[in-house]
Order: C-alpha cells, then structure tokens, then sequence
C-alpha cells in the first residue's frame, strides 16, 4: 500500500556525507503544484560547527510541474530541499529513491511577513514511501512524543518544577509505540533526542549525561544524532566561563594567543581530560565566544581556532577548524563580497564588477516598506552633497519585491521617483543573492569599498548620518613644519 507521509520539521543539524561529484545514490523526484519556471536548490550542512551549506545539486521545474535531484551519500544523511526562501529538511539513505510532493503553496507570504523571524516551511511531503522509511519512523516517534507532551503539558512547563516521573513515563511510550528497529540510526536518533530533552528538563546533569552517552566512547562524527547530542550538551559550558576559570580569565588567553595555557587549563575539568573531546569542546567554545565581545577579541578568536587546527593530530579537527575560521571570516571586514548582475529600472542589466573603484553604498530594500521609505528619503536628501564631495561613490538600491513592476511604478509613476536619482535594481528572484548577503530584513545596508571588498561587518543606515562622515570623506590634511603657520590649524 502507498503511504504520504507529512513530514515534521527535522531539528538536526548534518555533518559529511561523501562528495557529490559524478557519483550519485540517490534519486529524489517531485512535483510542484504551482512551481513551474522555479529554481529548486538541494543542500546539506558541511559539518556540525558552522553549519555552512553546501549545494548538493540544483533543478528548474519544469511546465509540467517535476524536478530531478541527484546526490550522494555513504551513510543516513540530513538534506534540505529549499525553494526560494522556503525550505524543508529530511533525512536520505544511500541507495533509496524518494518521490515528494508539494501542494499548492502561496509564495507570497515573504511579502507579508519575514520568513527568518516566523519560518514558513515547505509542506513537502513523501510519496509511495515503505513502512519501515527512516523519516517515516521519525514523524511517528516525533508525533508520540508530542502527544504525550501536550497531554501532560502541566508536568513539563518550565515554568513550573518539571516531574522526571513523567519523562520516565514518556520513555516508556515511545518504547511501546516507537520501538527500537533494524536501523540502527533511528534508534540513535530517538536516544540522542531524548537524552537531549532530558538535560533541557535538568533531570540529569552534564556529568551524569557524559558518563552515560560520552565518556569512553569513540565520537561518532559522521552521525548526526551524536554530533546534535553533543554540541547541545557543551554549548555555553565554557566560553561565559566556569566556576574555576572566569570569562575574563579564558579571555586573557585567547587574546594573547597562548592556546598552550588555554588548553591545559579547561583540561583540569574532568570531563574536559580527554584530549579529543577536549579539543573539540573548545573549537565550540572558541565559536561562541566569536560573539561576545565583552571578554573576546573577534579577530585574535579565529586566530586561536587557526592555531588549534594546526597543532591538533585528529584529522576531524583539522578540518573543522579549518571551515570554522573560514566561515567566521566570511563576515569580517576586508572578505570579498558576493558580486552579481541585476537588471535596472529600464532592464538593462549592471554588474557589480562595473562598480570597482568606487565606494559602493548598497541598499536592500522594498518599496511598498514605511521603514525602507524613510531611509529612501534620506539618502535622498544626502545624495547631492555625497556626490558633489566625492566622485568615486555610487548609491545602489537593490529592490526585493517580488514583481519588477513595483520598482518600475515607485521610480517612474509617482511624484517622488524623480528624487531617487541613483542605481536602482531588481533583485530578479535571485534569493540566493540575498542569502550570501544575509539579507533577513529590510531595509540592509552594505558599503563595499574600491577594492570589492566589505568595509563593515555592521553598515550604518542613512539615519544614523552615516552619509555625512563615511570613509570616503576626503581626509583632512596633516600639517607638517614646512607649511605656513595659517595652514596647520
């Protein structure tokens, strides 16, 4: 009998699963009700740590509303399938096929709300699937865990004192309704996740969960389950500090760079003794504290992270602090910016190469937003004495409403539009460009300097008067002894 199995968001992360390449195991078609002429892009994380996507293979869906996805992996393995800014997550085994199948779907909703702050999820769903499919038994395990949750809610509110009899009952339903199966990552996955509430629930502490799932134990990078139990259970243990060792403490060592001393004294926890899980309970650390600036130098921490990667024999580590460090300076200062060419109000298409040497203040936004508006404005209203003080900046306005039509009425049909007298463009259904610049929100500013290159991690908007005292800003002359006394004051 043909089962459709609607599936549950997967709160997973995934580390390798092979490269992709030529080889392919794995099929995976689908139908898209009202989709056709949409990109449809397939992903899987890089690893646990940064969670960087990596684009396993892309399709157009056609205009009978089907797509084709290959991919490959060696080992159950968490993917995403994402359309546009929707997107949806499960789990592949190597050599099974899967049929999917999305109902009408209403792709606007990113028009009325933002989809980063309340997701909206792809309502994929599987089709002809076996019984014994490994999300299929996840979605049941999953729903008699929520049920029994919801029944018993009261007992499990935080607000309240939580009652481990209950989690102890919960435990034994999954037993009699989920059991244990023939594979075995479904019976990691249901360990690990329900380890992973308990300690949510305080019922056992860290130590009490490392003897039990950690210590003594090979760590199991390539298995999701492991990896999600793991970091769940060191995050935050060290890097705000420990009852021996204060933040400010492990601040010191890291902004002077002597891993050595940081290292050997987080060694003196117990549960930190072990070279292995020492090492990567500190590449964690050492990303957490990359955000917080009280007590850590942004830049000296990816340093530290280059460092350990460098002295560490475990090859997982190696590679881990390497991606780790790469992806926190994706974001600094100097890193090179995605480039891309877009169309204009009169669909002339501009790249942003054609730009180079110049400062390039560019501006996310959507016409139809009262916030966007006031910031229009004011650059608007800066835009001449920007220009007239230096020739080598260039206003960009990248509009991302969906329809091109919104752009070209708001810049050619109202009173105003004559004012907005800069660069405009179309974004043209190219959220991928929007992902890589992390466009959660509108309006986003960049300033891109002459070289191509992001000149801050945080861009000031117009408000703040940012316009008024850029770097571009002509630098005042330094007086030197040879000039007269009138010119050096």
């Amino acid at each position: 009998m043909s089962h459709s199995i609607k599936l549950f968001s997967v709160a997973l992360f995934m580390l390798f699963a092979g490269a992709v390449g030529a080889q392919t195991n794995i099929t995976i078609r689908g139908e898209v009700v009202n989709g056709a002429g949409k990109e449809v892009f397939l992903y899987r994380y890089s690893d646990m740590l940064t969670r960087s996507e990596v684009a396993v293979d892309q399709a157009v869906i056609s205009s009978n509303r089907t797509f084709e996805l290959k991919a490959y992996a060696n080992y159950p393995t968490m993917m995403i399938l994402q359309i546009e800014n929707y997107s949806q997550s499960f789990f592949v085994e190597p050599g099974r096929d899967y049929e999917v199948y999305v109902p009408r779907f209403d792709w606007d909703v990113n028009e009325k709300r933002n989809v980063y702050l309340a997701p909206e999820v792809l309502p994929l769903e599987f089709v002809n699937m076996p019984a014994d499919e490994l999300n299929g038994m996840i979605s049941n395990f999953e729903a008699v865990v929520a049920d029994f949750i919801d029944a018993h809610r009261i007992y499990f509110d935080a607000r309240f004192r939580p009652q481990k009899r209950y989690f102890d009952s919960l435990e034994l339903e999954v037993a009699k309704k989920a059991p244990d199966t023939k594979n075995e990552f479904f019976n990691r996955y249901k360990r690990y996740q329900l380890a992973s509430m308990k300690y949510s629930f305080h019922f056992d502490t860290r130590r009490q969960m490392f003897n039990r799932y950690i210590k003594d134990q090979p760590i199991l990078y390539y298995d999701d389950n492991y990896m999600s139990f793991f970091t769940t259970l060191f995050a935050n243990c060290l890097s705000k500090g420990t009852n021996k060792i204060p933040a400010w403490q492990l601040g010191y060592w890291v902004n002077t760079l002597n891993l050595n001393v940081f290292m050997d004294s987080i060694g003196t926890d117990t549960l930190l003794r072990n070279e292995q899980v020492r090492e990567l309970v500190a590449l964690e650390a050492l990303q957490e504290a990359y955000y917080q600036n009280r007590y850590y130098e942004a830049d000296k921490v990816v340093r530290m992270i280059e460092m350990l990667g460098a002295q560490s024999k475990f090859p997982e580590h190696k590679e881990l602090a390497q991606r780790l460090a790469a992806s926190l300076r994706s974001n600094e200062e100097g890193s090179e910016v995605p480039v891309f060419a877009l169309p204009d109000v009169d669909k002339r298409i501009v790249t942003l190469e054609s730009m180079k040497g110049k400062w390039v203040y560019l501006a996310f936004v959507r016409v139809g937003d009262p916030n966007c508006i006031a910031e229009i404005e004011t650059m608007a209203h800066f835009k001449d004495s920007v220009y007239a003080k230096n020739k080598n900046v260039e206003f960009v306005t990248i509009c991302c409403d969906r329809e091109f039509q919104k752009m070209y009425h708001f810049l050619k049909n109202t009173k105003k539009g004559p004012k907005y007298n800069w660069t405009w463009l179309h974004f043209n259904g190219n959220y991928k460009l929007l992902e890589h610049y992390q466009v959660v929100a509108y309006p986003y500013f960049i300033l891109i300097n002459p070289e191509g290159q992001l000149q801050y991690t945080v861009t000031p908007s117009p408000a703040t008067g940012f316009l008024m005292h850029g770097p571009w800003q002509p630098k005042p002359q330094q007086p030197t002894d040879d000039q007269p006394f009138f010119l050096r004051y």
